[in-house]
């Protein structure tokens, strides 16, 4: 897929958000002619047109893919379950993701990318204390879901393998970790610095909205098939000490399987640099 030139076409579902903004910003840098779908009438300034309306309205994503597009990016979700009810997390997110890559194989759409989560793995969210399996944690890593946001997530990335087999669609699911801007990130660099266990559901892991972005281009535009779920995260933590002190501190009954020097993320971020060659830059 050639994406340096203004062929490319990209539509960016959830584009109004704060990693649709940064991925349209991206793919603008790469010449791209970008659609948008957003739920009101914020428009990226990147935009060459913009579809106001709902990710799961059948009729307002046939309507967002136009004419036609090379790659979906999708992004539009509820992005935790604190503010609305659990069935409405559940119910918004997996539609939504049944719509998209359902209207794209309708389309002929061969390639998508879709917002996952780290959250996936049940720690951010449970009512309960929760600990990982093990670290460092990797794809192969069980969840452990009591909320209805991990659970859309399982279950978006259930339908993708699924839209994968029946269409041929090739979908790269990334499992975002906490993503934010500078002063957002170092506003939470500075509390979990004070109170650690504030970020240990996250394994205190981050990543810049630019990086995201990064990580979305190269997903939209390397020569990948089939469906595939990966993790990443900057290579160090927010905290400020060592990794593996605050996992046996707060997370003491964790198996650790490997070495984590001074700050790394207890996220093994293998997979995504060997599949597209991803690896975060912008570290806090």
């Amino acid at each position: 897929m050639t994406a340096t030139h203004e062929s490319f076409r990209v539509l960016v579902t959830g584009a109004a958000g704060n990693i649709g903004r940064a991925v349209c910003a991206r793919f603008a840098a790469g010449r791209a002619t970008i659609s948008a779908l957003t739920l009101d009438d914020s428009r990226p300034e990147s935009a060459a047109r913009v579809t106001v309306g709902d990710a799961g309205n059948p009729e307002t994503v046939s309507e967002a893919i136009g004419g036609g597009v090379d790659v979906v990016v999708h992004l539009a979700a509820i992005p935790s379950p604190l503010e609305h009810s659990q069935l409405d997390v559940f119910a918004n997110n997996t539609r939504a993701t049944f719509v998209v890559l359902e209207e794209c194989a309708k389309a002929g759409v061969t390639r998508a990318v879709i917002a996952s989560s780290y959250s996936i793995l049940g720690l951010r969210f449970a009512p309960h204390v929760l600990h990982p399996a093990y670290y460092p944690i990797d794809e192969a890593t069980p969840p452990q879901v009591e909320d209805a946001y991990a659970l859309s997530k399982l279950t978006d990335e259930a339908t993708a393998a699924m839209m994968h087999r029946r269409h041929g669609l090739d979908v790269v699911a990334l499992r975002f970790p906490f993503t934010s801007s500078w002063e957002r990130l170092r506003e939470v660099a500075e509390a979990c610095r004070a109170d650690p266990w504030s970020m240990a559901p996250d394994s205190w892991s981050y990543l810049h909205v630019d990086d995201a972005a990064e990580a979305v281009w190269l997903a939209a535009t390397r020569p990948v098939t089939g469906f595939h779920p990966v993790l990443l995260a900057a290579p160090q933590t927010l905290a400020a000490e060592p990794t593996l002190d605050l996992i046996a501190r707060y997370h003491p009954g964790t198996q650790v399987r490997a070495d984590i020097p001074g700050r790394a993320t207890p996220i093994d971020t293998g997979a995504i640099e060997r599949l597209l060659g991803f690896r975060a830059t912008r570290l806090l």
